[in-house]
């Protein structure tokens, strides 16, 4: 997660809560969503950026996963991520998300 989109989760938790505030990914990897997922959890894991130490402990979510998918429209998730889904290795980024949740999230 680069350092200008650091700072708007930053703000956006400053500003709404972090238990108003939920981050939706779309790496195209797992192990690329759970550093991301990880930024805003636990803090910036490479301590570069304005997340650096912050645990905010936010709910992240993959655009991929149940959880989102099953509150979108079904026409729109087809039409902006379907053909994104068919290509990702969408257990591999389940597994990772889960297990970033399960550790450091706080709501």
């Amino acid at each position: 997660m680069d350092l200008e989109n650091q700072r708007r989760v930053l703000d956006l938790t400053n500003e709404y809560g972090a238990e108003n505030v939920v981050v939706v990914l779309g790496a195209a990897e797992g192990e690329a969503a759970g550093l991301a997922a990880e930024t805003v959890t636990a803090g910036d894991p490479t301590f570069a950026g304005p997340l650096a130490g912050v645990q905010l402990g936010l709910r992240v979510y993959h655009c991929c996963e149940p959880e989102f998918k099953n509150e979108v429209d079904a026409d729109v998730y087809d039409e902006q991520i379907g053909m994104m889904e068919m290509v990702l290795d969408v257990d591999d980024i389940i597994e990772e998300m889960t297990a970033i949740r399960s550790e450091f999230t706080k709501f």
